[in-house]
């Protein structure tokens, strides 16, 4: 039995736009890069959305240079006979390791007072393990923030596959969502963050606002608050190293 090593990160990159109100996506590819993770969970990603990102496909754009495997979910559309491409708002992943499957679970709402939401589900293919990973990016809403929590929490009983869970939950610690996730995954930053874990704002962060969860499949090594260019987003990312035996 071998034993495969893996870093793990979610990140909010804000649609590529820094705290100094520059769009550079350039800065978000470098955190990557420099992160070394195998398998990133990213939210606030545009898709041809907005001239706020110049109607770029950003998550098509960092998987090409970082020579990785990609999926997106849909938070927010805007699907038209007028409008080519489409344009979309929502999660994403990228992987090392081949993406088998992705399915978007969306959470939409009647009033358009809130936002959009929804689940980014994939499985990756390790060298021997099949792993299923959740991206997500919960409503500021707590009683949306508890559906859609109740709802991540359901997947579990699907199927037996070790599963990773990431993003940026609006929650902070020891919340009823925490303490609901925590009674069936790992928190990393509990096991093996030292200091607060803060990610929120950049700049002079105060409120852990993303998180990493994970199976008890995985050993859980170190866990670190990203800070590598802090200018780069509105969030830092927060990075994890794992085990799992295949």
């Amino acid at each position: 039995m071998k034993i495969l090593e893996l870093k793990i990160m979610t990140y909010n990159i804000h649609h590529g736009k820094g705290v100094d109100k520059q769009l550079c996506l350039d800065r978000i590819l470098h955190v990557i890069k420099n992160s070394e993770a195998d398998i990133i969970g990213l939210n606030e990603v545009d898709r041809h959305f907005s001239k706020r990102s110049n109607y770029e496909d950003q998550i098509t754009s960092l998987a090409k240079q970082l020579n990785m495997y990609h999926s997106f979910s849909p938070s927010i559309s805007f699907i038209s006979k007028e409008l080519s491409p489409e344009r979309h708002y929502g999660n994403a992943l990228l992987s090392r390791y081949p993406i088998l499957t992705e399915k978007n679970h969306p959470f939409h709402y009647k009033s358009r007072l809130i936002e959009g939401r929804s689940v980014l589900e994939a499985t990756v293919k390790l060298n021997r393990t099949i792993v299923r990973i959740f991206v997500s990016h919960l409503s500021l809403n707590l009683f949306l923030q508890r559906k859609q929590t109740e709802f991540i929490m359901n997947q579990k009983q699907i199927s037996p596959f070790p599963m990773i869970i990431m993003g940026d939950w609006n929650m902070k610690p020891r919340s009823w969502g925490w303490r609901k996730m925590t009674s069936a995954f790992q928190d990393v930053w509990e096991y093996a963050g030292i200091g607060e874990g803060y990610t929120y704002p950049s700049l002079r962060p105060r409120s852990r606002l993303d998180y990493l969860f994970v199976s008890k499949d995985f050993q859980i090594l170190d866990a670190e608050v990203v800070k590598s260019i802090p200018e780069a987003s509105d969030h830092l990312p927060l990075k994890a190293t794992i085990q799992i035996k295949e």
